[in-house]
């Protein structure tokens, strides 16, 4: 087999891997904003990263990337381009029940758009498992290898923050060509005791949380200063993001070898989803 993508295979490649192996990853990212230094494919890079640095190791088959997220609070920037809550949802649900229809029990959906993505992702995998039967599951970049991911980055934030540390170290890895360091700057955040967010590590990564949805405008108040930038972006580097690179697929094999492929499964009558 001469690729992991689905969508670069023949399916007579399918229904040959279909004989032996039964697990899907699924790339989640988004089309955003990440300040001036970095490409709007950041999360999607994080999503397809992982999905790439597992898929031989664990056997798994990728489906084509979703490059679109919910991210309605970063439409205060050209080129954003956000998904609804519910269609985001219904994508994956469609996406899913298609791969379950074929003969693909066990499903790993990978978001590469930090948690944001997270409340329509895991509703939707909540729903393939209940009412088909199959292994559905949400695997988050952010959330995966946290402390891993923490240790290996020296911002006060855990390098976590949006279009900081992390995420501009493994898109100098991963895209270097899309990455111009010249325009990275660093930004701290003080919201006091609670972190005002629905990531539930940003910042303190480790500290105490409210959810409060964020509008575009807040985002532009909280961001003007650096364009779009809530991190430490200055402190990334290459072998940082190779570093992080490991880390999260090394994180996801384990994760399927230890949750998905053991995983029992008893599938109900899958439809074509229309």
């Amino acid at each position: 087999m001469n690729s992991r993508w689905i969508h670069e295979l023949k399916w007579p490649d399918i229904a040959d891997y279909l004989e032996r192996g039964d697990i899907a990853l699924i790339p989640v990212g988004a089309t955003e904003q990440h300040g001036p230094h970095l490409p709007l494919y950041v999360d999607t890079g994080w999503a397809v990263g992982m999905a790439e640095g597992a898929a031989e190791r664990a056997d798994a088959l990728i489906a084509p990337p979703v490059h679109y997220g919910w991210g309605p609070h970063h439409m205060a920037y050209p080129g954003t381009i956000t998904l609804r809550a519910d269609t985001l949802q219904q994508l994956c649900l469609d996406i899913g029940e298609s791969l379950i229809f074929h003969g693909f029990k066990k499903l790993v959906f990978i978001n590469g758009n930090r948690a944001a993505n997270l409340p329509p992702m895991e509703t939707a995998a909540s729903k393939l498992r209940f009412l088909t039967g199959a292994f559905a599951s949400v695997v988050d970049a952010g959330l995966l290898a946290k402390s891993a991911v923490y240790d290996v980055c020296d911002a006060p934030d855990g390098g976590l923050g949006h279009a900081g540390e992390s995420e501009t170290a493994y898109t100098l890895f991963r895209n270097p060509d899309l990455v111009d360091m010249n325009l990275a700057v660093n930004a701290t955040r003080h919201q006091g005791r609670f972190a005002l967010s629905h990531k539930p590590f940003e910042p303190p990564w480790d500290g105490d949380t409210a959810y409060v949805p964020r509008t575009d405008g807040d985002m532009l108040r909280t961001t003007e200063a650096t364009q779009g930038i809530a991190g430490s972006a200055t402190l990334a580097t290459t072998e940082k993001g190779a570093r992080i690179h490991d880390i999260l697929s090394d994180a996801l094999v384990d994760f399927i070898e230890t949750h998905v492929r053991p995983a029992s499964v008893e599938l109900k009558d899958v439809k074509i989803p229309i």
